[in-house]
C-alpha cells in the first residue's frame, strides 16, 4: 500500500511538472524589460521562446512571433529544442508511469510493472535536466548582462516569471522521478519479506513434523 501511494504521489508531481513545462514553453515571460523613464511613456517588453510582446502604458499589449528561426540567437534555438524534447520525454514518462502503476492492470507481472515504473522515473529525471539547462542558462545570461557596462539601462533585461516556474517544474520532475525510482527498493523489500515468510513457514512445517514423529515414538 505504501509503495502504491508513493508511485501515485510521484506520478502526480511529475504531471504537475509536465504542465509547468508546457506553460513556460508557451508563455513569453522568459525575459522582461522596461523602456521609458515615466509612467506615461514606459513600455514593458516580454520575450519568450516563440514570440515577443510589448505592453504600452495604456495597458494594450501586442505580441508578434519571431520572424525567422535562422535570425534567432543560438541560445534561444537551443532552449527551444531542449524544452520541446523535455515535453516529449515527460509525455512518454507519464504513459510508462500509468502502465507500471501498482493500482493499474495493464501488466499482470509485478516485476515487469516495477521495471516500467523505474523507467518512467528515469525519464522524468532526464526531462528535469533538459528543463533546468535552458532555464538556468537564460537566467545566468540575464544576470551577466545586468551588470555589463557595455549595455544601457533600456537594453538590460530582468528575470521573467517563466524562469521561476521552470525551476519549480524541475524540482517537481526530480522529486516525482525519484519517488517512481524508489519502486526498485520497494520491490527488494517485498521480495525479502516474501522469502522470509516462506522460510519461516517452511521451518514451522518441519517443526510440526518433528513434533508429530516424537509423539508417535513415545506412544
Amino acid at each position: 500500500m505504501a509503495a502504491s501511494c508513493r508511485q501515485i504521489l510521484g506520478l502526480v508531481l511529475a504531471i504537475i511538472g509536465f504542465l509547468g513545462t508546457i506553460i513556460i514553453c508557451a508563455l513569453p515571460l522568459w525575459k522582461v524589460s522596461v523602456i521609458g523613464t515615466t509612467i506615461a511613456t514606459s513600455q514593458i517588453i516580454f520575450e519568450g521562446l516563440w514570440m515577443k510582446c510589448v505592453m504600452q502604458s495604456t495597458g494594450q499589449m501586442q505580441c508578434k512571433p519571431y520572424d525567422s528561426t535562422l535570425t534567432l540567437l543560438q541560445d534561444l534555438q537551443t532552449a527551444r529544442k531542449l524544452i520541446v524534447i523535455a515535453i516529449i520525454v515527460e509525455f512518454f514518462g507519464i504513459l510508462l508511469g500509468v502502465v507500471g502503476g501498482k493500482c493499474t492492470n495493464f501488466m499482470p507481472d509485478e516485476r515487469q510493472k516495477t521495471k516500467v515504473a523505474i523507467a518512467s522515473g528515469v525519464l522524468f529525471i532526464i526531462a528535469a535536466t533538459l528543463v533546468v539547462l535552458p532555464v538556468s542558462w537564460t537566467a545566468n545570461t540575464i544576470t551577466a548582462d545586468m551588470f555589463s557596462p557595455d549595455l544601457t539601462s533600456n537594453q538590460r533585461m530582468d528575470l521573467g516569471a517563466a524562469l521561476y516556474m521552470g525551476w519549480a517544474s524541475t524540482g517537481l520532475l526530480f522529486l516525482g522521478g525519484s519517488l517512481l525510482c524508489c519502486s526498485f527498493s520497494c520491490r527488494n523489500e517485498t521480495d525479502s519479506d516474501l522469502r522470509y515468510s516462506k522460510a519461516h513457514s517452511k521451518r514451522q512445517r518441519l517443526c510440526s513434523r518433528n513434533s508429530v514423529r516424537n509423539k508417535l515414538k513415545v506412544s
